[in-house]
């Protein structure tokens, strides 16, 4: 155990150094918990469609790079890259920035450009909201809508509830996922977060992310409106979307296409219809739903299901801009190419909920998560058979460097977790 300790922590100098660490002569207990399917081709530029300068707010400084995060669902995935299966067909040319494709069923990861690389993103953070919140609340229990509730960013995405409307659960689950309605979604926040209300929310949401395998993911709003610190990845975005769409109440509201709002006579207002903004639903055969998402800073975000042959596939996209294709359209075409591929087609897979989270407390107590809300960035222990491979100058380095590493460890962790 002492040596194993010893590796761990001269990797973890070495990689703070900038230094490249050696490859471990067998996986760990964590790292077999997250091992995809092999076969990949080596990474490649990602095949990109021409779009149009735009211009948008300086980009948010993402948290460190955790290798051990980014090799989640296999060691093919942990590139900025394009990353197939030999073989197959190339991708179609999209704008987003990375994107993903995978079996809802199988969890089986088809391809991906840059999987795990951070993104801001925008509404579709309304799915880990769902995931979250959907099984905490009755759809039939009628709620008031307070002041509270109303703060969101002026001339942002709003359903049209008004301050002390009373509306049941399902009308505003609606309205989060047709209109994607930003006051919908501090309601349930609120409703979900028990005594602290939407912070509560929030923090309850943070901790299905990590349940989930999405240790990538950090949300400071319900709603995908922009904050400091808030990133996903198109990897963990798979992950939520496959665990929305395993609830059947879900499916039925992805797949809705109008819903009336009723009137509120107390605040005097009319009742009126919304209508799913996903334009998948109505010209994608097979369509399943999904989530759109937008803000100047996250660009087009979206993440789309369909059902062909007997598969479910599932393509999650962040940083895209809408010309020559909007980003439902980027989409459809990734989920064609996905559908294109054998069934045995894989270069990874998507991880069960609490699989991490079941290993990370298997590892040595030195080594272990935090017991914050996001888990640390140390790894799990290595083979002894990778200590003959160092140096013996980084082995020294490394020992005296212990507490240096801890202490660089938490600032970090710290910074990821700053609202």
């Amino acid at each position: 155990m002492k040596v194993r300790l010893l590796a761990a922590t001269a990797t973890a100098v070495l990689l703070a150094a900038g230094a490249p660490a050696p490859v471990a002569a067998a996986p760990t207990a964590r790292t077999a918990a997250v091992t995809g399917v092999s076969g990949a081709v080596p990474p490649a530029p990602c095949p990109k469609a021409p779009a149009p300068a735009v211009s948008r707010p300086p980009r948010p400084s993402p948290p460190p790079a955790v290798p051990e995060e980014r090799a989640v669902g296999g060691p093919a995935l942990a590139t900025a890259g394009l990353v197939v299966p030999a073989g197959v067909p190339r991708p179609p040319a999209v704008t987003a920035t990375s994107w993903l494709v995978a079996d809802l069923d199988t969890g089986q990861v088809l391809g991906g450009c840059g999987p795990h690389e951070y993104g801001t993103p925008a509404s579709v953070q309304k799915l880990l909201l769902a995931a979250t919140m959907l099984p905490r609340l009755d759809p039939k229990q009628v709620v008031t809508v307070t002041d509270g509730d109303m703060d969101i960013e002026p001339g942002s995405s709003a359903v049209g509830l008004v301050a002390g409307g009373r509306y049941r659960i399902e009308t505003v689950w609606l309205g989060l996922l047709l209109q994607s309605g930003n006051e919908a979604a501090n309601l349930l926040a609120r409703l979900g977060g028990g005594p602290d209300g939407m912070a509560g929310g929030v923090r309850a949401m943070n901790e299905e992310a990590h349940r989930l395998g999405a240790l990538q993911t950090h949300a400071v709003t319900p709603s995908g409106l922009d904050g400091k610190g808030q990133f996903t990845s198109a990897y963990d975005l798979a992950l939520i979307a496959r665990a929305c769409f395993a609830d059947p109440t879900f499916r039925r509201y992805a797949l809705t296409e109008t819903h009336r709002i009723p009137a509120q006579p107390a605040q005097r207002t009319k009742g009126f219809e919304i209508q799913n903004e996903n334009q998948l639903i109505y010209r994608y055969p097979g369509a399943l739903g999904g989530k759109t998402g937008f803000t100047d800073l996250a660009r087009h975000t979206y993440v789309g299901a369909a059902h062909r042959g007997g598969r479910r596939l599932v393509v999650t996209l962040l940083g895209a801009e809408p010309r020559p294709a909007r980003g439902w359209e980027q989409g459809a075409a990734l989920l064609d190419w996905g559908f294109s591929l054998p069934r045995d087609s894989a270069v990874g897979r998507l991880v069960e909920p609490g699989e991490l989270a079941a290993s990370a407390a298997a590892t040595p107590p030195a080594l272990a998560a935090t017991g914050e809300p996001r888990p640390a960035a140390a790894s799990g222990p290595l083979e002894d058979g990778l200590l003959g491979r160092w140096p013996a100058a980084a082995l020294a380095v490394a020992v005296l460097g212990l507490a240096a590493v801890a202490l660089l460890r938490r600032r970090r962790a710290g910074r990821r977790r700053t609202p």
